[in-house]
This record gives structure tokens, C-alpha cells and sequence, in this order.
């Protein structure tokens, strides 16, 4: 915390600029050192762009024509005095300046260090320090406005109000424990458990969310599958709306797996498009298959083809055996060759799984593909205009540790146990629950955390 640090803080490659970001006590010192102004500027005003030029005064040599900004602390991001110089968007300027930076006394800024100091600083806690790394990483709207609605504080002040009542109750027994013969209220158990029943629920409404922020978060992947020639690629072309996969009336077209990623309602979705499986002799075509496997089992979400126009064989019934314990929707295609197959049929074979029945040729049955997703995230529960929602792992299973250890302390309440055995499961609550925000976790967490961040941010 007492040294200078500094790092590129954009993207590397060209483009038009680029920004060596500088965080501590030296920033503005080692700025006016490699910097010249232009013009009738001669020293730095706080949050006010400088024209200039970046100059190793050493050996007079012209580094680049930039802009400079200095920000005086504490109203910064670190909380610390920030420089930030805009080069041209060149890999060789950015790092000859950066290489001059730190030559002059500020060091290389390890990944996610500048939000660290902000976090250390106090200007956020741990979760909202969190919800920067899902900012830069959102791959859609959704998921940006969930990582947007952290960073401002909202789960935090859910877990603060959590963490308050607990403080209360907390309070609470700890003075009917210590001072039992004073004038004071007596903590019933009747009272007791009413108060953990609440946080209990209070608890148990966030995890209600974790299901779909986490999906919001981190995608669902969804295999195509199916035997050879039932329109996968077809299904994968129509749901990224481009040709991506070749389409043809010969089996076997496909021979390994084609891998997008696409937006569906705002839920990023990363979409596999298998070989079909079946028995062949063409070592390639088997590779491809065994990949079409690993992709099944590796899926959240099936995608189940199959030819409308013709009978059931036996490489569709031996995919139906494995669907059964699986999320799935089953897509009879090709109504328009005629209907052999029948919803009611599949349904009878499948009855955990949705089945529509489509012709992709047409354009028909995309709608309701993604109906299904929209359904499988949501689940009728949450809606999309809800923005506060747990997305992120540690903080769902510091939660679902919050949520045992006040159900023990509501055994415990139950059996009018000793007030003392219900203190340490309602502080354990307490405390799991300040992890999530950083009030009580280790170091090792924290290092943990912000390792995960990318350079110079």
C-alpha cells in the first residue's frame, strides 16, 4: 500500500489510445518527472486534462504526444492521488512509457491491484469489488446491468440489513447471558426463534436468485444433438441467425463439434452444435462422435432433434435413454415432409422433457427454443426486470453456510437449549455473512479475489 504502482490499463493491440493508469503517494511526482507541458501550462491541476508529451529527460528523447490527467485523492478510484497519461493506442509507446514509469519509482501493479487499494481503502467492499471484474466480463445486457446493480451497493446493503438483525439478536443474548438479574428485557425462545425464522428467510430470498445470476453470470452451455441429418446445423444456423454450420441431405456432414456463443433474451448462451451419433466405421466421423458425447454430458441444456417425417430408430431411442435425467427439449422437425412422429408419442417416452414440433426449413419453432431457455433461467420466479440477484459463487455458498448455521441455532432455539450453544451459531452467521463483503475474511481470500482480475484494473 505505501508503494506507487502502475500498469497499462486498457485492452493490448492498436487502437486510438491507449492509458498508463499510476496509484499512490508518487503518482503526481513521477508524472511531472517524464512530462512536458505544451503551451502556457506549467503545473497540474486536479481532474483537469494536460496537454504534453512524454519525454526521457536522461537521454532527450521524444516518447510519445499525449494526455495527462492527475486526480487528487481521496475521491479517486483507488482512494489514492491517480494519474492516468492517453497515448496513441501504439504497443511500442505504451510500453516505453510504462518502461519510464517505472524507472522512475513506481512498480509493476499486480492483476486487480488498483481495485484492491479501493477496497482496502474502503471506497467499496469485497462484493462490490467483485461486480467490476463481472462488469468488464459481461457477455450481455442482462448481465451487465446484474454486475452494474453490485457494484452500486445493492446486494451489499441486503447482506448489511441481514448482517444488522443479527447484530441485534446477537446484542440481545449476549446481555440476558452476562447481566441476567438486571432490569432489562428477557430474551424469550419464542422471541429467539421469531428473530431467526426472519434472517432465516431474509437469507433464503437472495438464494432464490442464485440459480439464474449465476446462469446470468456465466452462460448455459446447450448441445444440439440427435442422429445424422435431422437439421442440427440447420437448428444452430436458425438460432445465431447466419450460416455457420454446413447443411446438406448427406448423413454425417458434421464431423466434430462447432462451438458460438449468442445472446438469447440476454442470457448468454454458449451453443454446441454435435455430429450425430450413431454407429459408423469412418474413424473421423467417430472422433466426432465421441466429441458429441463429452459435449452431451458436459451441457447444461439438451436439445433433442428429431425427424418428424420419419418412424423412431434405434439411435433415436438410444439418445431418449440417456435424456431422461436431464434438462431437455425435444424438437420434432421437418413437419413439412409430413407428420409421422407425433408430440404426444415423444411425450409418452419423455415425459419430464418439452416437445415442439417445427419445421426449420420454414423458420418455424425458434420462438419457442427460446422460450424454453428464457424459462429454464427464469423459471417463472425471477423476472427480468429484477436486478439484484447472487451471481457469484463464494457469496452463494457463504450464504447457504449463513442459512445452516442459523437453522442449527434454530435446533437449538427449539430444544431451549442454553442461550450460549445459540450465540456461536447465530455469530457464525454473522461473521460468514460479513465474508461476502470483506468485513471478516482472511487474506488469503482477498489475495484470492483480485488475482482473478486482469492487469491494471
Amino acid at each position: 500500500m505505501e508503494d506507487t504502482i502502475a500498469a497499462v490499463a486498457t485492452a493490448y493491440g492498436e487502437g486510438g489510445i491507449g492509458i498508463i493508469r499510476i496509484s499512490g503517494e508518487n503518482a503526481l511526482p513521477i508524472l511531472q518527472e517524464v512530462f512536458e507541458f505544451y503551451g502556457d501550462a506549467d503545473t497540474f491541476v486536479s481532474r483537469r486534462m494536460t496537454y504534453g508529451r512524454i519525454i526521457d529527460k536522461e537521454n532527450n528523447q521524444l516518447i510519445d504526444e499525449v494526455l495527462a490527467v492527475y486526480m487528487k485523492g481521496p475521491k479517486t478510484y483507488t482512494a489514492e492521488d491517480v494519474v492516468e497519461i492517453n497515448c496513441h493506442g501504439s504497443m511500442v509507446s505504451l510500453r516505453k512509457t510504462l518502461a519510464l514509469v517505472l524507472r522512475k519509482g513506481a512498480r509493476l501493479a499486480e492483476p486487480g491491484e488498483f481495485t484492491k487499494r479501493a477496497f482496502l481503502n474502503g471506497r467499496l467492499d469485497l462484493s462490490q469489488a467483485e461486480a467490476v471484474i463481472d462488469m468488464i466480463r459481461a457477455k450481455t445486457d442482462r448481465s451487465f446491468d446484474v454486475a452494474v446493480s453490485q457494484l452500486e451497493g445493492g446486494l451489499s446493503l441486503k447482506v448489511e440489513e441481514i448482517r444488522q438483525k443479527l447484530l441485534d439478536l446477537l446484542v440481545d443474548i449476549t446481555v440476558n447471558i452476562d447481566y441476567p438479574d438486571e432490569d432489562i428485557e428477557e430474551m424469550t425462545y419464542e422471541k429467539l426463534e421469531e428473530n431467526i425464522v426472519e434472517a432465516h428467510g431474509m437469507i433464503e430470498k437472495l438464494l432464490a436468485t442464485a440459480s439464474t445470476g449465476k446462469m446470468i453470470r456465466e452462460g448455459i452451455k446447450i448441445a444440439i444433438v440427435g442422429k445424422p441429418n435431422v437439421g442440427k446445423s440447420s437448428l444452430m444456423n436458425g438460432l445465431l441467425k447466419e450460416t455457420r454450420a454446413i447443411v446438406t441431405d448427406i448423413p454425417g456432414t458434421t464431423r466434430d463439434t462447432i462451438e458460438e456463443v449468442l445472446s438469447i433474451r440476454n442470457i448468454p448462451v454458449y451453443l454446441v452444435d454435435t455430429a450425430g451419433i450413431r454407429e459408423t466405421s469412418d474413424k473421423v466421423e467417430k472422433m466426432g462422435i465421441e466429441k458429441s458425447k463429452e459435449a452431451f454430458n458436459q451441457a447444461d441444456f439438451i436439445l433433442f432433434l428429431l425427424d418428424g417425417s420419419q418412424p423412431l430408430e434405434e439411435e433415436d431411442l438410444q439418445i431418449m435413454e440417456l435424456l431422461e435425467d436431464r434438462k431437455s427439449l425435444v424438437l420434432i422437425n421437418k413437419r413439412d415432409l409430413g407428420a409421422v412422429l407425433s408430440a404426444e408419442e415423444i411425450s409418452a417416452k419423455l415425459p419430464a422433457s418439452q416437445v415442439i414440433e417445427a419445421s426449420l426449413l420454414q423458420g418455424q419453432g425458434i420462438t419457442e427454443i427460446e422460450d424454453a431457455v428464457e424459462e429454464l433461467v427464469y423459471g417463472g420466479e425471477i423476472t427480468q426486470k429484477e436486478s439484484m440477484m447472487v451471481n457469484n459463487v463464494r457469496h452463494i455458498e457463504l450464504l447457504q453456510q449463513g442459512r445452516r448455521s442459523l437453522e442449527d441455532a434454530l435446533q437449538m432455539t427449539q430444544m431451549r437449549e442454553a442461550l450460549d450453544f445459540i450465540e456461536v451459531d447465530v455469530k457464525s452467521a454473522y461473521e460468514q455473512l460479513g465474508e461476502i463483503i470483506g468485513e471478516t475474511v482472511s487474506d488469503d481470500i482477498i489475495n484470492e479475489v483480485f488475482a482473478r482480475f486482469c492487469l491494471g484494473k
